[in-house]
């Protein structure tokens, strides 16, 4: 079973009688719908709906939620919810001494009767992507982690975007239910669903394979010598990029090759995602 101990991970712990609903009208993932053994995607955003934090977050008991964040950023996301504490009675803490492993492609987890194992919600349900909080796992190297996240399109911030310059939607939250459309209230919601109701998302996390091996993440992806977005996670001759779909789809429509440097690409959908990159005019079509 490949496994792989993520040690730029983090943990953050929300505890009480009022955490439910103080996460809920902050945060993006509707908790509403989170069962017990499950981690999903969310995000803290601005007013202005850009992503300031992003995590996976799964239930920790009665009255408890984990949010699994990038350990560089993980003391600022602190402070940032302590803000929207006031008078609820939630206690926020860092879990400094709490290790975050991935495990994949096997029917059964070998801790499997562990309330710390759960099922990673971004992943098609075959493969069986497992998070666990503990000791740490070992295992397969970094590489075969950033794979599994190219082949079914998970994008994470610092990899693949950064924090403060994409909308949810940009990196398919609204897709993997790292967005609950159809919630109340929460910090960016007024933007979020004006841009996912009008169908004005424009720019997109997309696969790219290249006819040879990819440039270094951060390059720009040009057509006609023009930027359209940027490479994110690589491994090889595939990768992740952020792009405007509108223009790789205008580049498309001419002929004119999309480039990584001097590589030319091949996009594709995630096979979750229900929009192409076909709209000459950028809006989202279901497919």
């Amino acid at each position: 079973m490949p496994s792989v101990e993520l040690s730029d991970r983090s943990v953050l712990l929300a505890t009480g009688p009022d955490a439910e609903t103080l996460l809920q009208n902050v945060l993006t993932t509707d908790l509403s719908s989170l069962s017990e053994g499950e981690a999903r995607p969310g995000a803290l955003l601005t007013p202005q709906g850009k992503i300031l934090f992003d995590f996976l977050i799964s239930r920790a008991g009665a009255d408890g939620f984990r949010l699994d964040c990038r350990r560089d950023v993980a003391p600022d996301f602190l402070k940032r919810l302590m803000l929207y504490r006031l008078r609820a009675k939630v206690d926020f803490s860092l879990q400094d001494r709490e290790l975050v492993s991935a495990f994949w492609q096997e029917e059964s987890s070998p801790s499997e009767n562990d309330s710390t194992t759960l099922v990673d919600r971004r992943f098609p349900a075959g493969l069986n992507v497992q998070r666990t909080y503990g000791p740490g796992a070992g295992g397969a190297d970094r590489e075969a982690w950033d794979r599994l996240r190219i082949e079914h399109g998970v994008a994470e911030s610092g990899s693949d975007y950064a924090l403060g310059d994409a909308f949810p939607h940009d990196i398919l939250f609204d897709q993997n239910g790292g967005v609950g459309l159809k919630k109340g209230c929460y910090v960016g919601q007024e933007v979020v669903s004006r841009m996912h109701h009008r169908g004005t998302a424009r720019r997109r996390l997309v696969i790219a394979k290249g006819e040879s091996p990819l440039p270094p993440s951060g390059t720009d992806v040009t057509a006609a010598g023009r930027s359209i977005g940027t490479l994110g996670t690589v491994s090889g001759r595939e990768g992740l990029a952020l792009l405007r779909i509108d223009r790789a789809a205008e580049a498309a429509k001419e002929g004119v090759p999309i480039l990584a440097g001097d590589v030319a690409l091949a996009l594709s959908v995630p096979a979750f995602a229900n929009f192409t990159i076909s709209a000459a005019d950028g809006r989202t079509e279901t497919a």
